[in-house]
């Protein structure tokens, strides 16, 4: 068991140091060593956690193509140039925003820059608001009714008397507030933008001139706002109908009668949104391919169908000896699952395949679902090493260089606000499963 663990974390690792479908291609490259070296069975690939994962994205994407994203984008950099003063505490909420809608954090992207000049502009540290957004930006993920891990999680707990809305009571509170509490911490970061050392050489040195970063102008804002209400109203629609069980359409099967099941519903729901989108709106299909929203959401599908896939057959062919070996610590202590969650998503720098690849585990060890979902939170652990996409962006947009990665690596601007956020996040949530 130990050397297909080795494997496994090879296979993880090389991965993800790959990027962009790396990380499922190489799963591919460990079920093979597991199958084929170890004779372990493969089990059967989370097909409808993929699919899923692609009406999602379909209707982001056409979303995006139809310049709704760019409407919200536009609508908030309004709200922090007349707010400048305030943009630590506004930014991230901005951003938790755009993912919890959107179900994805790379929307992020387009609000950083933004975000760096707005603070930059008010002589405020830049690092403090784009630390905190790009935390809140990757927390919401674990908020988002159709984020690619809320839809994998809710896969993994239906068998469990547990609906949509059991999850989302839990995390949304428990993720907002982590954030804000994370916003309040990161407005004392570091010293005031006037007297860093790096921002006043650059400074010296001529680095910065009177040119703004601004989101451009909606080509046609009808139709960008009639798809983002399209997008809105489905995602409504997927929690209402993953809350009520009542509202899903029923059938007789076999002399009983059987409800939607909500993989199903959420992919009729979205592939349909998408269908709008591009007929309302008159946006080519083809250009719903083509923009960020699709390519990452892409990489999401490609990289749980390799890695959850592999972590599933290692998981199952040696159930009996992990169980065995860990039942009882983790039984007295439920937490310590929230640890393996954290590194795991470090090594994975995905929520969804985190999720996917070991909340099977959590559940064979008898973990209460309830604990699970208040754990959720702990896949956010993608910041621990600052490569993350979002976050060389955010170091990047900030021209005063006030976001950087230390001298040790780990003392980066990202650290702070992630550790506050997630913490805060795992904790309000075990207390809500004790109040709720």
């Amino acid at each position: 068991m130990v050397l297909q663990l080795v494997f496994v974390l090879v296979a993880i690792i090389v991965g993800a140091r790959l990027g962009g479908i790396g990380l499922g291609v190489m799963g591919g490259i460990g079920l093979s060593v597991l199958t084929f070296g170890f004779g372990l069975q493969p089990t059967s690939p989370p097909i409808d956690v993929m699919l899923m994962i692609a009406a999602v994205i379909s209707a982001a994407s056409c979303m995006q193509a139809a310049g709704g994203l760019d409407y919200l984008v536009k609508l908030a950099e309004k709200l922090l140039r007349r707010n400048p003063s305030h943009v630590t505490l506004l930014s991230p909420i901005v951003t938790y925003l755009f993912t919890f809608v959107a179900g994805t954090g790379h929307v992020a992207y387009s609000l950083l820059p933004v975000i760096a000049e707005v603070a930059r502009e008010t002589k405020i540290r830049p690092e403090r608001p784009l630390g905190i957004a790009v935390i809140a930006s990757q927390q919401a993920i674990t908020a988002s009714p159709i984020s690619a891990a809320t839809v994998a999680l809710l896969g993994l707990l239906s068998g469990f008397d547990l609906t949509l809305f059991d999850i989302l009571k839990i995390t949304v509170p428990a993720t907002a507030i982590g954030v804000l509490v994370g916003a309040c911490c990161s407005m004392r970061v570091g010293k005031e933008l006037v007297d860093d050392p790096e921002y006043r050489k650059r400074l010296a040195e001529g680095h910065f001139d009177a040119r703004q970063a601004e989101v451009g102008d909606v080509g046609n804002r009808r139709h960008a706002l009639m798809s983002v209400l399209v997008f809105i109203l489905a995602t409504v629609l997927i929690v209402l109908f993953g809350s009520f069980d009542s509202w899903r359409p029923s059938f007789q099967v076999d002399g009983e009668t059987v409800r939607l099941g909500m993989s199903a519903l959420i992919e009729i729901v979205m592939l349909s949104a998408a269908a709008l989108i591009l007929l309302l709106t008159r946006t080519d299909g083809i250009k719903a391919t083509q923009g960020s929203v699709f390519s990452a959401g892409m990489q999401a599908v490609i990289a749980i169908f390799g890695i959850a896939w592999m972590g599933d057959t290692f998981l199952q062919g040696n159930m009996s000896q992990l169980t065995q070996s860990i039942e009882g610590v983790v039984s007295e202590m439920p937490w310590l699952f929230g640890i393996a969650l954290f590194v795991m998503s470090i090594l994975l720098y995905s929520q969804a395949a985190t999720v996917r690849a070991l909340m099977p585990l959590g559940i064979a060890l008898g973990i209460s679902p309830w604990v699970l979902i208040a754990l959720f939170p702990a896949v956010n652990g993608y910041f621990f090493i600052p490569n993350y996409p979002t976050v060389v962006a955010a170091i990047n947009f900030d021209r005063t260089g006030t976001t950087r990665i230390g001298k040790y690596v780990l003392n980066h601007s990202f650290m702070l606000p992630g550790l506050v956020a997630t913490g805060v996040a795992i904790g309000l949530g075990l207390l809500f499963i004790k109040l709720f």
